[in-house]
């Protein structure tokens, strides 16, 4: 039986599957795969042909979008890290999608700039907008976590992996959320396991 393969590398958006296969435990392939020309080589394109990484093939599926492969994933591979119940998939959507929805845009605004854009043509205030926009949602996450360790209780998910995937990139622009000491603990709780430290390694090509 063939392994599960993976696209892409830990700096993008990828981050998030490589950690989910890694805390499932999951053997598999990884396939470095960059947003810098990689993505829109031919064989890549017949994999997705929206350009984009994640991608997944596992056996004859083909999967793109980084959140519905952890579900397919965790689903598939480690039903553990989803509870049972209709009620509890449904609020992994919702988190997942939050994140997607509410966090990325957002903090996209400030990679941009940070990591996209020449020091001399930065926009300080595109900056400082984004960064002043995510204290509402982060507020809606600090009060979420003030009712319990992780998003969906005491146990650690595929919710909170899937929203702390997205916040890596925040981590990595040395955000400070000091003033949310709820979502401080969360985070540094999910970037304690050791998946996510074996994501990073397996991400890089380490």
């Amino acid at each position: 039986m063939s392994k599960p393969t993976l696209y892409g590398i830990a700096s993008s958006r990828a981050f998030r599957s490589i950690w989910a296969a890694e805390e499932l435990g999951l053997d598999y392939d990884h396939v470095p795969t960059s947003f810098r020309g990689d993505n829109q080589k031919p064989e890549f394109l017949a994999v997705n042909p929206n350009g984009r990484i994640p991608a997944l093939v596992d056996g004859e599926l083909q999967l793109f979008e980084s959140m519905a492969i952890n579900l397919y994933l965790t689903k598939t591979y480690g039903a553990g890290l989803i509870p049972e119940g209709a009620a509890s998939e449904a609020k992994v959507l919702q988190w997942s999608v939050w994140g997607i929805s509410e966090i990325e845009p957002l903090q996209m605004q400030i990679v941009v700039q940070q990591f996209f854009t020449p020091e001399d043509k930065r926009d300080a205030g595109i900056v400082a907008r984004a960064t002043e926009a995510l204290a509402r949602p982060l507020g809606v996450l600090d009060a979420a976590l003030g009712e319990s360790a992780y998003l969906l209780g005491d146990d650690f998910t595929i919710a909170d992996l899937n929203v702390a995937g997205v916040m890596d990139l925040l981590s990595m622009l040395k955000f400070d959320f000091s003033q949310w000491s709820n979502v401080t603990r969360w985070l540094k709780a999910c970037q304690g396991r050791a998946s996510y430290s074996s994501a990073k390694a397996v991400g890089s090509g380490a």
